[in-house]
């Protein structure tokens, strides 16, 4: 391969990265507002706040659903169409609003969207350091993903000492471990981005919905955790 060939081909690929990246925060935005409007008409509701919440199994059912989602889009992603991802994703944003539109009913608005502007802003932070930093992120995954199972340990036992004090060390551990997450992944979906077969559309747009994905849960999650810190309950 000659000196033109070899440029010409790292622009093509840069070129993929840009789009690739690109593609995984427009969908994992798209994602996001799905979630906003699905809940928001939900809360809006009363029927069907009564529907989803006043019977449990409708709740586990939905829950269930959304995990089964998740391992479908992560786990089939090679095996199914850019099309049928995508719709996936859709589908989990909007079930995933309507179970979180107890948040809206539970916490202020205004309280809700400070702590919205204070995740998006944690959020970018570390996804631009994750995108940005020469350092290999990669003995981090471990790391995090003992902490993340830590969390979810002390959060089921919890669920039966119900103590303040310990879901308060949750929500402040929780937060860092996915602050480190939003790094973590997006250095992954670079990488992933760089080695992105160039003429293969269809595995790109795979690429960009499992990466908003797994972008989505990050701030999702912490979002969540971030709520305890600094939302408001109404009276």
């Amino acid at each position: 391969m000659n000196q033109s060939s070899r440029l010409s081909t790292a622009k093509a690929q840069s070129e993929v990265l840009s789009s690739f990246m690109r593609g995984v925060y427009n969908w994992m935005a798209a994602g996001l507002g799905l979630t906003a409007v699905s809940a928001y008409l939900t809360a809006s509701s009363e029927t069907l706040m009564q529907a989803v919440f006043g019977q449990s199994f409708v709740l586990i059912l939905l829950i269930v659903a959304e995990l089964g989602l998740v391992i479908a889009i992560s786990a089939g992603i090679s095996k199914m169409r850019a099309g049928t991802a995508t719709l996936l994703f859709v589908i989990y944003s909007l079930l995933n609003g309507v179970t979180l539109s107890s948040v809206l009913v539970v916490f202020t608005g205004a309280s809700i969207f400070s702590t919205f502007v204070v995740c998006a802003g944690m959020f970018i932070a570390m996804s631009i350091y994750g995108m940005t930093t020469k350092k290999d992120l990669t003995s981090w995954g471990s790391f995090l993903f003992m902490g993340l199972i830590g969390i979810i340990l002390a959060a089921v036992v919890n669920m039966f000492l119900r103590s303040p004090m310990i879901e308060f060390i949750i929500s402040g551990v929780g937060v860092i471990v996915f602050l480190g997450l939003t790094a973590y992944d997006t250095q992954k979906l670079r990488q992933m981005g760089g080695t992105a077969p160039v003429d293969d559309r269809g595995a790109i747009q795979k690429g960009t919905i499992l990466g908003a994905l797994t972008l989505y849960l990050d701030f999702i999650n912490m979002f969540l955790l971030l709520l305890h810190f600094i939302g408001q309950v109404r009276e």
